[in-house]
């Protein structure tokens, strides 16, 4: 029988390839700080919460609706999304997944994100717009992890499967899709250079 690998928690990883996305990304990049320069009430909120960034998710949260750029990536990512679930072998019936939310993270130095979920959500994920070599990547925790009893820590190099968290780097026009219940961080920008990125979310209700 051997042993066998039950509950697998899947990240999808994948990147932009269409002809003309460097152009969507260097548009996207200038709606980005343009958006941050003209959001006075997502910046007020960022200065209180969000120490040396700026995020629009408390004030500017539905981007696909409000901008052609935003919405053309938008169209790219539910491809990558649609792959995702079958990979997933979700069973979604008549109902199609729809991007319910769609936001900009900036992190300047010091910046970072606590470990957190999103709620009410299925699928999540997040765009890299811009981010310069040394920029903290994406880390996911073990899902399991609280459940561990007495047991022993993993070998520094183990699998990345049997590791309890797992860092992916940050990478201009790559994207990242995981299940919206898997919890994750970003480490504190180190870099004086500003690392952005457009989180979203697909929802099946």
């Amino acid at each position: 029988m051997g042993t066998q690998a039950l509950f697998a928690t899947l990240v999808y990883a994948g990147r932009l390839h269409f002809p003309g996305w460097r152009a969507l990304n260097a548009q996207l990049l200038r709606e980005c700080r343009q958006l941050r320069a003209d959001d006075a009430a997502g910046r007020r909120w960022s200065a209180r919460n969000y120490p040396g960034g700026y995020t629009s998710y408390t004030s500017a949260h539905r981007m696909q609706r409000l901008s052609p750029s935003f919405a053309a990536l938008a169209r790219e990512l539910d491809g990558h999304v649609a792959r995702f679930t079958r990979t997933l072998q979700m069973d979604l019936g008549t109902r199609a997944l729809a991007m319910t939310d769609c936001w900009v993270n900036i992190m300047g130095r010091g910046a970072a994100h606590g470990l957190h979920l999103h709620p009410f959500s299925t699928i999540s994920g997040t765009y890299y717009v811009a981010a310069p070599a040394g920029a903290p990547g994406l880390k996911f925790e073990d899902p399991r992890l609280e459940r561990f009893m007495a047991a022993p820590p993993r070998a520094i190099n183990a699998r990345r499967a049997n590791r309890p968290w797992v860092t992916f780097p940050a990478h201009a026009g790559e994207l990242l899709l995981f299940e919206s219940w898997l919890r994750h961080e970003v480490a504190a920008n180190p870099l004086a250079t500003e690392r952005v990125s457009i989180s979203f979310n697909y929802s099946w209700f």
